[in-house]
């Protein structure tokens, strides 16, 4: 395919991969999620020879509600994970306007030409209010957007906590599988459960903004203890002075944490996604983490961990599921939830008294 063209069809698919709230539009979503994707045995082919559509569709059918969907791609993941686990698994936060898509452009064009190839699993905030996403970083990252070794995938973090979205760890093993030997996880910013991605990922890239004073106050002390690099980005032109005082000062804050499982001293970096200074830097000091947490062995013990919690979210999310969808318990449940509005009844006690009707020890008519 012409240059020209593919570009013009990366602008469509960016267009149409706008998260719509299910009361958005119905006509156009029913139209939409009728199109029949792929078999599993299809999509598993295509993945593995590199294919960057067939891995688009398989994400999406991985990001799909509907049950028929699930077990698809249950399929999919299972028949893909023997082909996973090769890659560097890095993510990436920060505060709003800190910067990161330009930042994630400029280091992934900065890797493309060391001869990696890069995934970015770019998570979305979801309108609270609409249920919708923007889903714009295909836009943002125009340039590594195009590039033929890089994947681009925005998906909407909808009501998941931790800035990810709730299928981003067999994304992670689709993209492995598809022979990226670099996938990062963009996350939406930092805030109170940012920390989940810390689950998914090896290395944890924290980007700041100059001027340490009022902003080190607001950083979450959890986010800073689980960072293993911190860059402040836009240390370029008058705000340069800020930026070495910023990274004065959480270099001093990291002497307040404990040690690091690797043995690894977290770094404090000064780098400009606009003028490229001090991303090879950030690119040394993430490649100088992965051989240390090789050589210490912590690598795999933590991918044995997140293994781990992946089985725990998963049997927490299947129980959820079969929960709300018993039929006592959708018959009660609007009651019950019509009493704990209106201040009749305790929450604690609605969810005794669902999940005993969920185990079938207790008749709606006894009350």
């Amino acid at each position: 395919m012409e240059e020209w063209a593919y570009k013009v069809v990366l602008s469509l698919s960016t267009i149409l991969s706008v998260h719509m709230p299910r009361e958005l539009n119905p006509h156009l979503r029913k139209k939409l999620t009728r199109r029949q994707l792929p078999s599993p045995p299809i999509l598993v082919e295509g993945i593995l020879s590199g294919d960057r559509i067939r891995l688009a569709q398989a994400i999406t059918l991985v990001e799909s509600t509907r049950p028929e969907h699930r077990q698809l791609a249950a399929e999919v993941v299972e028949a893909c994970l023997p082909y996973a686990g090769r890659a560097q698994r890095l993510g990436i936060t920060g505060v709003p306007g800190v910067g990161k898509s330009t930042f994630i452009e400029v280091l992934g064009q900065h890797v493309i030409e060391q001869g990696h190839k890069v995934a970015v699993l770019a998570i979305d905030p979801t309108s609270q209010l609409s249920g919708g996403s923007i889903l714009g970083d295909k836009t943002r990252m125009g340039q590594l957007a195009a590039h033929p070794y890089a994947f681009i995938r925005p998906s909407p973090a909808g009501s998941h906590l931790g800035g990810v979205a709730a299928h981003t760890r067999e994304s992670i093993i689709l993209c492995e599988a598809a022979g990226f030997d670099l996938v990062w996880v963009e996350t939406v910013g930092v805030g109170q459960s940012e920390t989940a991605v810390h689950s998914m990922v090896d290395c944890f890239l924290l980007l700041l903004l100059p001027g340490g004073g009022d902003e080190l106050q607001g950083i979450k002390r959890g986010i800073v203890e689980m960072a293993d690099i911190i860059a402040v980005n836009k240390a370029d032109g008058p705000r340069l002075p800020l930026a070495r005082e910023a990274q004065r000062a959480y270099q001093n804050a990291l002497r307040l944490m404990p040690p690091h499982p690797a043995g690894w001293k977290p770094q404090v970096l000064l780098c400009s996604a606009h003028t490229g200074k001090g991303i090879s830097e950030v690119w040394h000091a993430v490649a100088a983490f992965f051989a240390q947490a090789r050589a210490s062995g912590y690598l795999d013990r933590h991918r044995r961990a997140q293994a781990q919690q992946w089985l725990y979210e998963q049997v927490n999310h299947e129980l959820h599921q079969l929960f709300m969808s018993h039929p006592k318990v959708a018959r009660l449940w609007p009651q019950y939830e019509h009493k704990v509005v209106h201040g009749r009844m305790s929450a604690l006690r609605a969810a005794q008294r669902l999940v005993a009707a969920f185990e079938g020890q207790f008749n709606s008519e006894e009350e």
